[in-house]
């Protein structure tokens, strides 16, 4: 197996931080994002979508997102569980971890990628090529703070977001709450279960990884 990763990326940090929980070790790709090399004919015969991670398989397959990638290694690695270890509990966290994709980690990089230069004319991944509506930088900074007024009053009655013990969900909240920071948003400062959600999550080693 072998793992295209980009250190700076958001969603590429959502695998490496469950390889450190799983204790697993997957020889890495870099592809330089700053340089636009996941548009390369060569990446773009691996993930024709242009984004990372990828993992390709002992058997040359190759998943795309990161709730595949880490539920395949689950299956490889099944302890310590980060999907639930009851039906009810893996539901528990992949619909959080849904809830944190499309409402949080989307909100924040709407605000990034209609506001950085670095994003003109290519606002979305992939090879095809959107201009930037500066308009929409509100939006997403407004969507940004409802999503996290949402999580505020989850963790405000338990330690994990999807209950229980710390998940795949909390690795992808984790992400996106530093991500804000790209936007100069700090969630945090006004939100206290927020807050001690992530001081104690940020104490586990997995999460310099």
């Amino acid at each position: 197996m072998r793992l295209f990763d980009f250190d700076r990326a958001p969603n590429p940090r959502r695998v490496r931080i469950f390889l450190a929980e799983k204790q697993l070790q997957i020889p890495r790709v870099n592809v330089d994002l700053f340089r636009r090399e996941q548009l390369s004919p060569a990446f773009l015969a691996i993930n024709p979508g242009g984004t990372v991670p990828v993992l390709e398989t002992d058997d040359g397959t190759c998943l795309t997102e990161c709730v595949a990638i880490c539920r395949y290694l689950e299956f490889l690695q099944p302890e310590p569980r980060l999907f639930g270890s009851s039906p009810r509990q893996e539901a528990l966290t992949l619909m959080w971890t849904n809830i944190v994709e499309n409402d949080g980690l989307a909100a924040v990089a709407e605000v990034l990628r209609n506001l950085s230069p670095g994003f003109r004319n290519h606002v979305f991944p992939g090879p095809v090529a959107y201009p930037q509506i500066p308009a929409l930088v509100d939006r997403g900074r407004r969507r940004t703070e409802q999503f996290f007024d949402r999580v505020e009053q989850q963790l405000l009655g338990q330690q994990y977001l999807a209950g229980g013990e710390f998940s795949f969900a909390d690795i992808s909240l984790f992400v996106t709450t530093d991500f804000a920071g790209w936007v100069d948003i700090d969630p945090r400062q006004t939100r206290p279960g927020l807050r001690r959600w992530y001081e104690r999550v940020s104490g586990r080693p997995s999460e310099r990884a």
